[in-house]
């Protein structure tokens, strides 16, 4: 019963963890566009996501932050998927895709306030593609292929000008497979073809319990059942990720139907900072996926290819920190919201219900000494 705990021979890898390129006919025609100075990008991409990542997990110990999610060694899977996407496709998170955000266009700053408590989510969803996060296990899945079946309803799939056409994402964790709203959201997808890329980010342990508990075989397999294809992609390999992003978004757009990834990849670190990882799982087991790192088998590959010299690499960590120094200063400076911004942003147009409801708070808040609290 540990069907899930290796790649396996039908794994599709690209770059090689000691930063081998792999060719591959089905998928290097997607990877077309990706020079070595494409390549730098995703590296810098991947730098700076985990640069924030660590900053983040530093201010949440030091109470700046309420909890914080990390996502240390998914940085491919992240990275390489949400650079496959268009400007017009919608990407439906978790509450991990910290790097999936970043490439959506959204501040980085703007996810601290989730996680600081002040705010659920800064960003206006149509405007960037990218939907809030959403805390509940599974449930996006249900909310992703909605919103795929509006795409086709609404023309947006299967066009002959290409350019017409759309396709969502929804991201998830292998512990979420064992959700009823998964399974719900690929029954759904699959009988309307609906135009949406199912990606599972297997980081191996669902908090505290391993993928081969959950299930009796590699989790992209149980697309079989559903009637749409499944694949299982290195998810510590950035351009593995983004070639096979790439098809499973063009196969959705195109009329196909639904598409599910399984990004083999690890969870370096704890599965929030309310978790101690040492309790459940070996240090042996950390040391080994280690040796996969994702930003390292890129930075390998590009110093075994030539062209990259140090200073790029210098230059890069710098940015890093300086990165990880404005979100730093932002968090330490970030106000509190004012108490009627429970209110706001609830409805479109408010009911009175609402309204006398924030007049009665704000109200009572002003019978205190001071007026405000």
């Amino acid at each position: 019963m540990r069907a899930t705990t290796e790649g396996g021979a039908e794994l599709t890898q690209l770059l090689t963890p000691e930063g081998e390129r792999l060719a591959d006919s089905r998928f290097d025609p997607y990877l077309a566009d990706i020079d070595a100075e494409a390549l730098r990008g995703l590296y810098r991409d991947m730098v700076l996501v985990r640069r924030a990542d660590r900053e983040s997990n530093a201010m949440q110990r030091q109470g700046q932050l309420g909890i914080w999610v990390p996502l240390l060694g998914q940085e491919a899977a992240q990275v390489g998927s949400g650079r496959a996407l268009r400007p017009a496709d919608m990407a439906f998170p978790s509450y991990r895709e910290h790097g999936v955000a970043y490439t959506r266009g959204i501040d980085f700053r703007e996810l601290l306030g989730i996680f600081r408590c002040t705010d659920h989510s800064g960003w206006d969803p149509a405007e960037y593609g990218f939907h809030p996060y959403t805390i509940v296990i599974g449930n996006q899945v249900l909310n992703a292929a909605g919103y795929a079946m509006g795409q086709k309803f609404d023309g947006k799939v299967g066009n002959a000008d290409d350019a017409e056409n759309e396709a969502t994402i929804v991201y998830f964790g292998d512990g979420a497979t064992s959700q009823g709203d998964v399974h719900e959201g690929f029954v759904w997808g699959a009988v309307y073809d609906a135009p949406v890329v199912y990606f599972c980010q297997n980081n191996q342990w669902a908090i505290s319990e391993p993928t081969e508990r959950q299930s009796r075989l590699p989790l992209y397999q149980r697309a079989r059942g559903y009637g749409f294809p499944g694949i299982r992609v290195d998810g510590n390999d950035v351009l593995a990720c983004l070639a096979v992003t790439r098809w499973a978004l063009d196969e959705c757009r195109h009329g196909n139907g639904p598409v599910l990834i399984e990004a083999f990849t690890y969870r370096m670190d704890a599965h929030t900072t309310t978790d101690d990882p040492t309790r459940y799982r070996l240090s042996d087991e950390l040391e080994a996926w280690k040796l996969k790192d994702p930003i390292e088998r890129v930075r390998a590959h590009l110093a075994r290819a030539g062209g990259t010299e140090q200073d790029f690499f210098d230059g890069v960590d710098a940015e890093a920190d300086e990165f990880a120094a404005q979100l730093r200063d932002f968090c330490f400076t970030m106000p509190d919201p004012p108490p009627e911004r429970i209110f706001s942003e609830v409805y479109a147009d408010t009911p009175a219900a609402l309204d006398a409801q924030r007049e009665e708070y704000l109200n009572y808040l002003a019978g205190f000494a001071g007026g405000e609290h």
